[in-house]
């Protein structure tokens, strides 16, 4: 069930995140791992683990490379990156695990399912408001996840278009200019409490869709008081999760 302080007003715009939001990474990560060749230094029960700290890796790069001022780059850079590191870590070789094998890895993240909940409710939703995707990532991560997913959004604002990355303020605001909405006009949906901070000291509602593989080392206590909306989409039914938003938005 949803919880708020107030219920949010009704936007003109409602902006998304994508992966873990909309799309159940998980669920084509560990598949890909495990069709790798089989090797020792990596045995099936440590699989799980391993797609975890690749996700949870990719944020700990991004935003230190954010907060370093480096230059944006290509997500699948990132992704290889911290897939060398993991798996040097996890003493396996080039050798065991070649150039194919770990670009195919890295390959994995384009082609993504939504969570059962969001499909139904992304086309209720654009009858009466903009739906859009601001991500961090590539646009081409972002098309290739909307086909594989077959969700539809009215358009994409990627990290790489818009030349800055969350939780940077600015990608927010460039968003909002670009589509002509204010602050007060729009909500931003996320699984990922750092995102909605941000979206927040901007000046936009926030609703919090809480997910199975996101946020796990979150205090659930205070991110309920740091977001507007707390909405649980674990359940795995269409009536969750972005449904539950599209019901209270009267969508």
């Amino acid at each position: 069930m949803a919880e708020s302080v107030t219920a949010p007003s009704d936007p003109k715009a409602l902006i998304f995140d994508l992966i873990g939001t909309c799309c159940d990474w998980y669920s084509s990560i560990l598949p890909a791992l495990q069709a790798a060749p089989s090797i020792p230094a990596l045995p099936a029960n440590v699989l799980p683990q391993l797609a975890a700290d690749w996700r949870a890796g990719f944020f700990h790069e991004v935003d230190t490379r954010r907060q370093a001022g480096q230059p944006l780059e290509d997500i699948d850079v990132t992704h290889r990156r911290v897939l060398n590191w993991l798996l040097l870590e996890r003493g396996v070789t080039p050798a065991q695990w070649d150039d194919g094998v770990r670009n195919a890895l890295v390959m994995a993240w384009h082609n993504q399912k939504s969570w059962p909940d969001v499909a139904d409710a992304l086309e209720r939703l654009k009858q009466k408001h903009f739906v859009v995707v601001l991500a961090n990532g590539s646009t081409r991560l972002q098309l290739d996840i909307i086909k594989s997913s077959g969700l539809s959004f009215h358009t994409l604002f990627s990290s790489q278009l818009l030349g800055k990355t969350k939780p940077d303020a600015g990608i927010y605001r460039k968003a909002l200019e670009l589509m002509q909405v204010s602050q007060s006009e729009a909500i931003m949906v996320a699984a990922h409490a750092y995102d909605l901070r941000a979206a927040k000291k901007v000046g936009m509602s926030t609703v919090y869709i809480k997910r199975s593989t996101e946020d796990l080392t979150e205090n659930t206590g205070t991110l309920r008081k740091d977001v507007d909306f707390f909405i649980d989409g674990t359940k795995g039914s269409k009536d969750c999760g972005l449904g539950e938003l599209a019901t209270i938005l009267g969508a």
